[in-house]
């Protein structure tokens, strides 16, 4: 068989799909890793547009916080805090380890570090002049 590497200039989800999968199955055969389990938490206004809220996925018993948004008119009146109270509640139904993200330097590390979090990594000038930290929450041992 020969093989040869080419750039894609459609980037389309099917390229995507078709690398991941031989990836999920290798993950599969060596740990068990079953396909992730979506979570949605919306924040909506009344007239029922969704202004921010958590999205993240259940993989590997964790629960992986992918976004976290809070509209400007609701910050400063706990809304974060309870989305990110309802995704810890419903990780510690599903049985999770825990939970993990990453932030900014510029965003919510404090408010990360005040809900019990601990950081646990981060990326250097990501963006240039800034940093990428990664946190996460045991939940069990």
């Amino acid at each position: 068989m020969n093989l040869r590497i080419e750039l894609s200039h459609t980037n389309t989800e099917e390229e995507r799909l078709a690398i991941l999968a031989p990836l999920h199955a290798y993950n599969v055969a060596q740990a068990g890793i079953a396909p992730s389990t979506p979570l949605t938490l919306l924040v909506r206004d009344d007239s029922g547009a969704i202004l921010g809220g958590l999205y993240g996925r259940f993989v590997c018993e964790w629960l992986f916080v992918d976004l976290l948004s809070v509209p400007e008119a609701g910050r400063g009146q706990g809304i974060g805090s309870r989305l990110m109270g309802m995704a810890e509640e419903l990780a510690r139904e599903k049985g999770c380890f825990g939970i993990w993200l990453d932030t900014f330097d510029f965003q919510a590390p404090v408010f990360y570090r005040k809900l019990g979090y601990s950081e646990f990594g981060e990326l250097a000038d990501y963006p240039p002049g800034h940093k990428r930290l990664f946190f996460q929450k045991r939940l069990k041992d």
